[in-house]
């Protein structure tokens, strides 16, 4: 089976081109594009290459595989072959542009664990552009509850965490990082406090109202590190900053009224 009318209509949405415009690059008549899109026919191997060298795909890319969007993000198809001759400006905004990230609502968790090998339906979560440097595919998942908060410090319900994939196979997960877990029953976004003998991921919430779980490897779909949040909540002073704080207006009270007695 092959993806390339899939594929070609991906590339036409994040490049923004019409049917029109995609025919006019590579000489082609318009309806042509449709039937590529639609499966009804299929591109001669001249186009095919013509095609993949200029957005810097290969063309057993273009046959063989169902490209995501993220995937197709991480591809240099957004730099135009004209590309050293565009000012700073221009370059700073193409390269934004890379920094894509589809985003898992809480209320869509249990869709997402059920179709998350999906491309199609990545594609069509809703897609976040966030200021970082990270490289391979990213997930941004929307957090649910207080599990992951303390002393007012934390995770907050509602806030977004920006992640980045582990490989499931052979995950190099690091004690006290936090990880989302996409399970069979929930998304688990947890610490991890050890790994056990038998190979299992011992995780801790902050908040110890929530305690410890175990989870077998086996048990994981995706495993995702968090690299970031992104918050509209203002962050409270930490509780020692507080105390700090409290002591500060004690002294500076004991002080005036030191200076009123002399």
């Amino acid at each position: 089976m092959s993806y390339v009318g899939k594929n070609i209509r991906k590339i036409r949405t994040v490049k923004k081109l019409s049917q029109a415009a995609f025919a006019e690059l590579f000489g082609l008549a318009r309806p042509s594009v449709g039937a590529y899109e639609e499966g009804r026919s299929e591109p001669k191997m001249e186009t095919l290459t013509k095609i993949a060298h200029h957005f810097g795909l290969s063309v057993d890319l273009l046959l063989t595989k169902e490209l995501t969007v993220n995937e197709l993000y991480n591809f240099d198809i957004f730099q135009p072959k004209e590309a050293e001759q565009l000012p700073t400006e221009a370059l700073a905004e193409a390269d934004k542009k890379q920094h894509v990230t589809p985003l898992v609502y809480r209320n869509r968790a249990l869709e997402y664990i059920v179709q998350h090998h999906n491309p199609a339906f990545i594609d069509a979560l809703p897609w976040l552009q966030l200021p970082h440097n990270l490289t391979g595919p990213t997930r941004a998942f929307e957090v649910s509850g207080a599990d992951m908060l303390l002393h007012r410090q934390g995770l907050r319900h509602q806030d977004i965490v920006l992640c980045c994939r582990m490989n499931k196979a052979q995950p190099q997960l690091q004690k006290g990082r936090v990880y989302v877990f996409v399970t069979q029953g929930k998304i688990l976004i947890r610490r991890l406090a050890e790994r056990l003998p038998d190979g299992s991921l011992r995780l801790q919430a902050d908040n110890p109202d929530f305690g410890t779980q175990d989870l077998e490897l086996a048990q994981a779909l995706e495993i995702w590190e968090v690299k970031g949040v992104f918050t509209t909540h203002m962050r409270p002073p930490a509780l020692l900053d507080e105390r700090v704080a409290e002591l500060e207006r004690k002294v500076e009270r004991l002080l005036e009224r030191l200076s009123m007695e002399e």
